[in-house]
């Protein structure tokens, strides 16, 4: 799964955009330093039944933003992204690739 599917499929799971969940999650201070993944993979899972994957992914965004590594974009696998800055607005508003 590329890590934009996982942001689209907690969308899915949790009716809220990635962007939503991200000002959640700082307006409970979890974007700050120190605070360490659990935190965030717990709120995920007592409040949205999130699995460990998608929260870790969305801990990613929460700590580092939008951005991924271009090692992570190209056509070929199944973990590929088409870019290396994810879409953090909802599958319905995002630009075709």
């Amino acid at each position: 799964m590329s890590f934009q599917a996982y942001l689209d499929a907690i969308e899915n799971r949790t009716g809220k955009t990635p962007r939503v969940l991200v000002q959640e999650a700082e307006r409970r201070g979890y974007g700050e330093a120190g605070v360490k993944a659990g935190v965030v993979v717990d709120w995920l899972k007592n409040d949205y039944g999130l699995g460990r994957g998608h929260a870790m992914a969305l801990f990613h965004v929460i700590r580092n933003g939008p951005r991924i590594s271009a090692k992570h974009v190209g056509s070929a696998g199944s973990h590929r992204d088409a870019s290396a800055t994810l879409w953090l607005d909802g599958q319905a508003t995002r630009p075709a690739d």
